[in-house]
């Protein structure tokens, strides 16, 4: 599945829904959305949003975007992530689900992401 990933609270992406395109607070306060690749998105999400239940993993078709994606490194480090530069059309998620934490507060990898090897 050639998608890239981005962690949404619920009561955004519902916003998003109703509006017709999803505007993450990053894109005000950075100028872009985050997103990640399935490699990356367990760092990420246990890096940033451990413990927190009302989430939703966003699929998206990285082909079908509107927004420019750039793929940038943060700064100190060498790992490009992919980042949209503009709201995401919602037309362009192809899947939601929801993503909640284990008990101890870390995330696991839905069972149909699959890192590349």
């Amino acid at each position: 599945m050639n998608v890239i990933l981005h962690i949404a609270y619920r009561a955004q992406w519902l916003r998003g829904q109703a509006e017709g395109a999803y505007r993450a607070e990053s894109l005000a306060t950075q100028g872009f959305i985050h997103t990640s690749r399935p490699h990356q998105l367990l760092r990420v999400a246990n890096a940033l949003f451990k413990g927190q239940r009302d989430l939703v993993l966003l699929y998206i078709d990285p082909h079908a975007v509107s927004a420019a994606i750039k793929y940038e490194a943060p700064p100190g480090s060498q790992e490009a992530f992919p980042h949209l530069y503009g709201p995401l059309n919602t037309d362009a998620v192809i899947k939601v689900v929801d993503f909640l934490p284990d008990d101890d507060g870390l995330f696991t990898l839905p069972a149909d992401v699959t890192p590349p090897e």
